[in-house]
């Protein structure tokens, strides 16, 4: 996380501690603001705090930019698809607690067993393939289910 960040206020950290934990030109943290890829708070007299949260979210910033060469268009998309991917799990987690609360635990043990997005294991995930290339044989671009062994 924020390792090496010193001048932590109670409401985050400021701009020039982060930006010199990081190695970073204040500036830049500016332009990620701007871009809207860093929301820091701001305090009564306009000061940027930044969060454990903001932290993070430099973090992999940067990993993007300087590891990966991505630009800054790029590190938005991935951003907003990151955000909308944990939007999309944090709803399905809702999905699933409301199957446990009407229809009981059981059931929703047995179908979250059985069905997965992802297969589980690698005979599973072999399964998948076979089906999918019989598919293609068949011209049926139909889901498939991917059942896991237990």
């Amino acid at each position: 996380m924020a390792n090496g960040v010193k001048k932590r206020r109670e409401k985050g950290y400021t701009i020039s501690a982060v930006s010199e934990a990081y190695g970073i030109h204040p500036q830049t943290l500016r332009l990620y603001e701007r871009h809207g890829l860093l929301k820091p708070s701001r305090s009564k007299g306009n000061t940027r705090y930044y969060s454990e949260e903001d932290l993070e979210r430099l973090e992999f910033i940067l990993t993007l930019t300087r590891e990966l060469g991505v630009n800054l268009a790029g590190v938005e998309i991935i951003l907003n698809m990151r955000d909308k991917m944990d939007a999309m799990q944090r709803e399905i987690q809702r999905f699933l607690e409301y199957l446990r609360m009407e229809v009981g635990e059981r059931l929703v043990s047995q179908v979250t067993e059985k069905f997965a997005l992802v297969p589980l294991n690698y005979s599973a995930w072999l399964r998948v393939r076979a089906s999918a290339s019989e598919a293609e044989d068949e011209h049926d671009a139909s889901f498939t289910y991917i059942e896991h062994d237990h």
